[in-house]
């Protein structure tokens, strides 16, 4: 009874632990928060302390003095530093429950990458508790992806997502609620960054950081150059490796390409082996409903053209692709009946 009067008041949420930023959907409010997955960490006197988390930990990223580390505890798709994942996902959450003059203890559901361990899973869940969660569930990324895209999961019919994240590229076959055949390529938005400050380096002997690699991706950035396409040109700052000096120079959308060549030929032959593991009725099915792209990386210009050419298959970008992964999970806390199957619980 007291729930049923109070349920009004809860903040059932649905968190999308990501490589490059966490997103948090709250029930009945959308997505309330989006930030870098980056914490702060201060060590003094052999104390350690959290300073900063999500946007202003991210802005300390290379500028820190000795004393302080900006970390990004997942890389590659998992967690890297489980202490510093820890008190960023209950930084978080405490965030979103403390705003409100009443909360009940909430509900959420936390989505992990596919390949994600039992001990990743497990330490994932008792954070969420000791933050003050009701109850904790965990959804695995590519089936919370396929839900925000709008697949027919439930469906007897094969549906494949590519959510191409900040560390990892899971591609999955759906169908009948279940994942049918998976894999995670570790190839991402911070690969694609790391390619793009070496192909300059090699290429042009001047330095550059992780933010200014992340701007020409984001800003020109292209799977290939198409014919008679303009040249995109960006103007960049870093450093000259011959005299030491600072330096500007034009970068264009082709030296863009040609830097992301191996990133997204990885992506798109990882969809090609995918599809022919796929048993043959879901191919079929596949050939008719077609690819679909989510996560941030699923934004680059013209990685859909590449994905169909060496695959042969129609590629669409989800709507709102960002935000699929986030949007999945908070339905799948919403419709708890209907995709209970999805969430996994007890590590």
């Amino acid at each position: 009874m007291f729930d049923r009067l109070f349920g009004f008041f809860s903040t059932d949420m649905a968190i999308d632990l990501g490589t490059a930023n966490t997103l948090v959907y709250v029930d009945g409010k959308g997505v309330v928060l989006n930030e870098p997955s980056v914490v702060a960490i201060a060590t003094v006197n052999n104390k350690t302390d959290v300073v900063a988390v999500g946007n202003e930990a991210k802005q300390m990223l290379g500028k820190t003095p000795g004393h302080i580390r900006a970390i990004r505890p997942l890389r590659d798709g998992v967690i890297a530093d489980f202490e510093v994942a820890e008190e960023m996902i209950k930084y978080f959450i405490r965030r979103i429950h403390n705003n409100r003059l009443f909360s009940a203890s909430p509900r959420i559901v936390i989505c992990v990458p596919y390949g994600a361990t039992a001990v990743e899973r497990r330490a994932i869940q008792e954070s969420a508790e000791e933050a003050g969660a009701r109850e904790v569930y965990l959804i695995e990324e590519p089936m919370a992806a396929a839900i925000g895209a709008g697949l027919p999961i439930t469906e007897p019919q094969g549906s494949i997502v590519v959510d191409i994240g900040g560390g990892t590229t899971e591609v999955a076959v759906i169908s009948l609620g279940g994942i049918v055949y998976a894999s995670s390529i570790r190839v991402g938005g911070d690969k694609m960054d790391e390619e793009i400050a070496t192909y300059i380096r090699k290429n042009f002997n001047l330095l550059i950081g992780e933010a200014t690699a992340e701007r020409i991706k984001k800003e020109i950035g292209s799977a290939i150059t198409l014919q008679n396409s303009k040249d995109v040109k960006l103007t960049i700052k870093g450093r000259s490796l011959i005299d030491g000096n600072p330096k500007d120079m034009e970068v264009t959308q082709k030296h863009v390409a040609e830097a992301l060549m191996d990133p997204v030929s990885a992506i798109a032959e990882g969809v090609k082996d995918a599809l022919e593991r796929t048993p043959p009725e879901l191919v079929a099915d596949i050939i008719d409903s077609g690819i679909t792209l989510t996560g941030g990386g699923a934004l680059l210009a013209n990685l859909d053209t590449v994905i169909s050419h060496i695959t042969g298959v129609f590629v669409k970008v989800a709507e709102n692709p960002l935000n699929c992964v986030v949007l999945g999970t908070g339905r799948a806390l919403a419709e708890t009946k209907k995709n209970g199957s999805v969430l996994l619980k007890n590590y």
